[in-house]
């Protein structure tokens, strides 16, 4: 007979976000619009908005998966373990510029959404201003295969496990990420909606199927 495992060792449930709507989920960094139809979170650009997101947390240790539809011109991801600047804040600890960030400014760890090839390798969103996969010395795991695991057009499948110091993320079935590191142990998951240049867009990203499950 199978024993039963103890609480603390079972998986814990898994929570569906965003199946009627945003829930106590809220907009921050910029003024891109979020609703929810038909059980589809629909991020549309507005014009003069810088980068914004849509956080719930925070959260330490996770795997979150989800399905994502991007608009081919709109540059898009998903924000984990990032952090809210506030007022009278030092710049972010390896700042690329040494510069505070301003008061609601949301920065930290990005799954990237996009169809040039990045889909799913990590970038330090307002911070170091480049890819983890450089930081870690992790570009191995950038293969060709990786790089063309995004499908233009079409619904992808994300997997995303954060726990302890290590990051991976599959996209399709394909892993697309895959490193440690420590610096950020807990904070928000956003969804971004990226800023456009005058006189484009609006574009829209989509995500369903969203759930997290804590680890």
């Amino acid at each position: 007979m199978a024993l039963a495992l103890a609480p603390a060792m079972q998986a814990q449930e898994w929570q569906s976000w965003f199946g009627d709507g945003l829930g106590d989920a809220k907009v921050v960094s910029g003024q891109a619009k979020y609703e929810v139809k038909d059980g589809v979170l629909i991020g549309t650009t507005t014009e003069g908005s810088p980068n914004s997101f849509l956080i719930k947390g925070p959260f330490k240790d996770f795997e979150l998966e989800f399905e994502v539809q991007v608009d081919d011109a709109l540059n898009s991801g998903v924000q984990v373990r990032s952090h809210l600047a506030k007022e009278g804040d030092a710049a972010p600890e390896g700042s690329k510029n040494g510069k505070p960030l301003p008061a609601g400014r949301l920065y930290g760890p990005q799954c990237e959404i996009a169809v040039n090839g990045t889909a799913g390798n990590f970038y330090d969103e307002a911070r170091r201003g480049t890819w983890w996969s450089l930081l870690t010395n992790t570009e191995s795991v950038r293969t060709d295969e990786a790089k063309a695991a995004f499908k233009r057009g079409q619904w992808n499948a994300y997997r995303i496990v954060v726990k302890g110091d290590h990051y991976q993320s599959f996209v399709n079935g394909v892993k697309t990420a895959d490193f440690k590191q420590g610096g950020d142990p807990e904070g928000y998951i956003g969804f971004q909606v990226h800023g456009i240049k005058k006189g484009t867009g609006p574009y829209t990203v989509k995500w369903r199927k969203v759930r997290l499950r804590t680890l």
